[in-house]
């Protein structure tokens, strides 16, 4: 994947601007949206939130923005995955080029409005009055690994809506779910002890979970959550991996 994206460098390049513009195109703002609008859905869940969960939770806007940052980022990008070979479909059954590069692209574009909102959220941080260390470096390994685990689930995504477009409908209900058991904006205190470790079978917990770990109670995560960090990413791009392996002629004859 490495070696096409050098070979097609020019391309993937033309591809994230295109859908730069195409996303905020005839908007007053611009990118300045990639700021706000998880700027305001965490304006939002603290207004809604603060009153029930906020009491006993310290510093509960960061809480709630770790959450919002991560999800944010896990659906925009693999939403955005999940629609990149039917939206350029015109293109590559056309023109011989890695069908891969259209989900790189769309990864690339989420993650640089995740990277704006994470500029955003250090600030929020810095006024919270949560003290930078040496810890924080450590962010840059679920930012990263985030990215790949991302492009993992848009490549199984994109590839089930080739071929089943109802998938788009499910997996927007899958979304709302994910919400409500990711612990956004509730604290998994208000859960049954001996039920607690389950949050931790969904990925995009685990992500969050590293966030506030490292922010708010100002360490570094144990080793076992680098580890189930580092297993969710392998899984995700393998099965990713092989399943465009597996069908790539075939997604010609379905676009």
């Amino acid at each position: 994947m490495i070696k096409k994206l050098e070979s097609y460098q020019f391309l993937f390049s033309e591809l994230v601007k295109r859908d730069f513009k195409k996303k905020y195109k005839r908007t007053v703002l611009g990118m300045l949206w990639s700021i706000l609008s998880p700027l305001l859905s965490v304006l939002v869940l603290m207004m809604v939130f603060s009153n029930i969960f906020g009491r006993h939770e310290p510093h509960f806007i960061i809480y709630i923005f770790s959450g919002t940052l991560v999800m944010n980022f896990y659906s925009e990008c693999t939403q955005g995955c999940m629609r990149a070979l039917m939206a350029n479909a015109s293109i590559f059954t056309k023109i011989n080029v890695p069908k891969s590069l259209f989900l790189l692209s769309k990864s690339v574009q989420s993650y640089i409005n995740f990277a704006l909102t994470l500029a955003v959220y250090f600030v929020f941080c810095l006024f919270d009055g949560i003290v930078f260390g040496m810890h924080a470096v450590s962010l840059i390994y679920p930012c990263v690994m985030l990215l790949i685990y991302n492009l993992g689930v848009g490549m199984l995504l994109s590839a089930m809506f080739v071929f089943f477009r109802d998938i788009e409908y499910l997996y927007s209900i899958f979304l709302m779910l994910l919400n409500y058991v990711s612990a956004i904006f509730y604290p998994i205190s208000i859960v049954p002890e001996n039920a607690q470790k389950y949050f931790f079978i969904n990925p995009v917990y685990v992500f969050i979970r590293y966030f506030r770990i490292v922010m708010i109670e100002g360490s570094v995560p144990p080793l076992w959550i680098h580890l189930l960090i580092l297993g969710y990413t392998a899984v995700a791009l393998l099965a990713g991996c092989l399943v465009y392996k597996k069908y790539n002629h075939e997604f010609l004859y379905y676009v």
